[in-house]
């Protein structure tokens, strides 16, 4: 079964309820940066998220130097956002 793109009305929605994520430049994903203390901190926040990812079967595009973590959402098999990237994200946000 094909993972349906979410329409732009869908995807302003969704957006809506993220507050701090924002759609990326290209319009196929959400993006959200974050800082923490420390590399024990960022680690163990993305820790937190690989396990609820790959339960998920939905694992993020991300990026960590240090005490930064880049995180981007997308789903290439719906060739951009879907329901899914929304689900994840608000995990996340639920970690942070």
């Amino acid at each position: 079964m094909a993972i349906a793109q979410l329409t732009p009305t869908e995807r302003d929605a969704a957006l809506a309820t993220l507050p701090d994520w924002t759609l990326a430049g290209d319009g196929l994903a959400i993006e959200r940066k974050l800082v923490f203390t420390d590399f024990a901190q960022a680690f163990g926040f993305m820790a937190r998220v690989a396990i609820v990812a790959e339960k998920a079967d939905h694992h993020p595009e991300w990026f960590n130097v240090y005490n930064r973590v880049e995180i981007r959402l997308t789903t290439h098999d719906a060739g951009g956002l879907s329901k899914r990237d929304v689900a994840l994200a608000t995990a996340i946000d639920g970690f942070v």
